[in-house]
């Protein structure tokens, strides 16, 4: 089987510049839900269930999402991120780095975890914020994943052979 570091140069380099692209485009996200959600539990909560408000007369600072923001975010970063780990995958089922269950798990995982963290996204708002708790996890899951793929498709399309 042919293998990333058995690629053309020029097929390489455009590997190499796709994975550097693609990785500050996720990055932008990743620091896009730090800004939204500070990192943290309680912001997390927040941003998805709205602020708690005690009287009538209070006016929360952040509102629930509404069924249509939770359909639209969920639509687009399901297919976005569908397409990214296809990619990304594909990619890495051409590199030697790992053994093959390793590289098989890294392959599916993300795809897995989308699905568990975007639809995690509608049980923090609609049945218990406690579901923040698998959006973290899933969501950590799948952007190590990513990075781990990467930094191995990257290493392996700058290598000589």
């Amino acid at each position: 089987m042919n293998s990333i570091q058995s690629f053309p140069k020029e097929l390489k380099i455009l590997i190499a510049v796709f994975i550097i692209v693609l990785t500050i485009g996720v990055t932008i996200g990743l620091i896009y839900v730090g800004y939204n959600t500070d990192y943290s539990v309680k912001g997390t909560q927040t941003y998805y269930t709205g602020d708690p408000v005690s009287s009538d007369f209070d006016i929360p600072e952040m509102y629930p999402k509404s069924i249509e923001a939770l359909l639209l975010t969920t639509h687009t970063h399901i297919i976005a991120f569908a397409i990214i780990f296809l990619v990304v995958g594909a990619l890495m089922f051409f590199t030697n780095s790992l053994p093959s269950k390793w590289k098989f798990f890294l392959m599916i995982e993300p795809l897995i975890s989308t699905l568990v963290t975007f639809g995690s996204f509608f049980a923090i708002r609609f049945v218990h914020s406690s579901f923040v708790y698998v959006i973290m996890v899933s969501g950590i899951l799948m952007y190590v994943s990513f990075y781990f793929m990467s930094y191995i498709i990257f290493k392996e399309s700058i290598s000589p052979h």
